[in-house]
């Protein structure tokens, strides 16, 4: 669950990246749910690991985390009407 988290928290930055160009903005929509999704396969991950094993399953969870407060961020300064 760790391994997958973190692939969907790169994939999640990458198009918030890609949401910051001027009139794709509209991307952020998107991209906060699927950031969402692959948040909560991190706290599921968290849940069901080990201790001592549960390294990618936090660097996943704060991937996603991450992802999620620069779109809110971006969407709240009016970068996604366009």
């Amino acid at each position: 669950m760790g391994v997958i988290s973190i692939i969907w928290g790169v994939v999640a930055l990458l198009w918030m990246v890609l949401s910051l160009i001027p009139l794709l903005g509209w991307g952020n929509w998107f991209m906060i749910p699927f950031a969402a999704v692959g948040a909560i396969i991190a706290a599921i991950g968290l849940v069901f690991t080990r201790a001592e094993n549960r390294g990618r399953a936090k660097a996943g969870l704060w991937i996603n985390l991450i992802a999620i407060l620069v779109g809110a961020i971006r969407l709240s300064i009016g970068g996604g009407l366009l």
